[in-house]
Formats: C-alpha cells, structure tokens, sequence
C-alpha cells in the first residue's frame, strides 16, 4: 500500500508540474497512465476496439483541463474520472446513433454476440476474463475493474464512479459472486463439450461386441477344454491293446 501510495504522489507532482508547462513531466504523465487508462476504457466499452479512439479523447481532455488540476485528488483517481466520462459519452453517442434499419449493423451485432459468449479458456487468460466481465452490468464491472484490477482503494474508486464507498463494496461482492457462477458455468459446459466429442464406441459392458470397452482391463484367456469325447472314442482302442 505505502508503495502505491508513494506511485500516487508522484504521479500527482508529475501532473501538477505537467501543469507548470513542463513537456517532459507531461511526457512521463501519459507513460506512467496510459496502461491503466487502456485497461479501463477497454473493459468499460461495447467496443472494445474503440480503446486506442477513448485513451486518445481521455488524454484530449486531460490535456486541456490540466491547468485546472489542483490536486484535490490524486492525479490517476483525476485522469480516470475524465476516462469514465469519455467512455460514457461514447455509450450515450452510440445510443443514440440513428440505425440504418431494423438491426444494428450486422460486424456491430456479431462482435457484440461474441463477447457475451462464454469464454475460451483454451485462448487466452485476458481474453476470458474480458468475455467474463462484459457480461456484468455496467456499475458492477466498472467497481471491479477499478478496485481488483487497477487496485484503486475503495475511497478512490468511489470518487470515480460518484457514489458511496458503500455502493461500491455492495457493486463489488456481486461481482464477484456473478464472475464466480460464470466461470463455474463455462467450466461445465466445456467438460460437456469434451465429453461429447469422444462418444463411447461400445456400450459400458462391451457385451455382445467382441470389443473390451476403453479402460477395461481385458479377462485372462480360458485354457482350451479337453476334447473328451475323442478321449472316450480312443479309450476302447486302448482297453483292447492290454
């Protein structure tokens, strides 16, 4: 914590100096933020192809009201308030965007559709976690993004989103509870789905097939039976030979 509170402060003196018109503080600035500020528009978005379009308007925007900056907060709890603006606007503007016809445009739905599909766990980690969180709502995902993965205390996150530490910690325990039962349902289905892409060939017992079944450890062989009844054909032969 004392780590990340020394990061706070002096990003916030970067700014602060950014602010004075130093070129390189603002330099330093962009570099020290720009991984959070991606992480964040990218999981906040319908698009999540629109994140290089957010961070750019994020920093924009930054850029501009810097003069303004008095350090009220830290400088990352500052920069990610002007991202969560930045990328509700876009949702607003995408809203309201007239359709050309009855459905939205046809790459729009599919890329939609996939994201609320359940992940691919043999792609990539941050790929299903991506899939996983875009199928909270909105104020649940952004508590988690903000506190499990750009770490922000509970206060800070509070002042991002604007609402009570309270509301956030509640946003945030759901959450987790919904990201628990998503993952326990994919894992299931892709067990099922393994399972029935190798169909058992025989029945359990393998009876009636001539195959032992997969697993099955095969019955030792049965000695041949005598043939007796040559045995008995021959036994006169042999009486009579006495």
């Amino acid at each position: 914590m004392r780590d990340r509170e020394r990061d706070d402060e002096a990003l916030t003196a970067c700014a602060l100096a950014a602010r004075g018109g130093d070129a390189e503080a603002v330099d330093r600035f962009i570099r020290s933020t720009r991984g959070d500020v991606w992480r964040y528009v990218s999981r906040l978005s319908d698009d999540p192809q629109s994140a290089d379009d957010l961070v750019q308007e994020t920093y924009l925007r930054a850029l501009s009201g810097l003069p303004r900056f008095e350090a009220r907060s830290s400088a990352r709890t500052w920069l990610l308030s002007i991202a969560r603006r930045a990328v509700v606007d876009r949702l607003r503007r995408n809203a309201a965007r007239p359709r050309l016809s009855d459905t939205d445009d046809w790459q729009a739905a599919a890329e939609r559709t996939q994201c609320r599909a359940l992940p691919d766990f043999g792609f990539d980690e941050g790929v299903a976690l991506s899939q996983l969180l875009a199928l909270l709502p909105y104020e649940r995902r952004e508590a988690f993004v903000l506190t499990q993965l750009l770490g922000l205390p509970y206060a800070e996150a509070a002042d991002v989103a604007g609402c009570p530490v309270g509301t956030v910690r509640s946003r945030v325990a759901r959450a987790r509870e919904a990201l628990v039962q998503q993952l326990t349902a994919a894992e299931r289905e892709a067990a099922d789905t393994s399972d029935s892409a190798c169909p058992d060939v025989v029945g359990a017992s393998g009876a009636g097939t001539g195959v032992t079944p997969v697993g099955a450890v095969p019955a030792p062989a049965q000695p041949a039976a005598r043939p007796r009844a040559a045995a008995r054909r021959r036994q006169p032969a042999l009486a009579g030979s006495r």
